[in-house]
């Protein structure tokens, strides 16, 4: 799991965000749909089980581990609840 973690470490930079997905099972995989109404979209559906933990690896990679899987993605503490300028998402009341 170390070497997971320092390979998304080394890979991020400030402008991108990296995930992963570890199952322990395919069977635990719902869906992927990579034609979503978009040649460039793509959708996964999962579930990791229930939930064993929710940690910050290091301070920046948020890891949710389940029973059957875990889900890293690069994330900072701090970052959690913050909005980018550039991404201001739609609201509707």
């Amino acid at each position: 799991m170390e070497n997971k973690v320092n390979a998304m470490k080394n890979k991020t930079n400030n402008e991108e965000r990296i995930f992963s997905i570890e199952l322990k099972s395919k069977r635990y995989l719902k869906n992927i749909t990579l034609t979503n109404g978009s040649p460039d979209s793509v959708f996964v559906e999962g579930t990791i089980g229930k939930l064993v933990r929710a940690t910050f690896t290091e301070g920046i990679i948020l890891e949710v581990i389940g029973k059957d899987g875990v889900l890293r993605i690069d994330l900072r503490e701090d970052e959690i609840g913050k909005t980018t300028e550039q991404y201001q998402p739609e609201v509707k009341e």
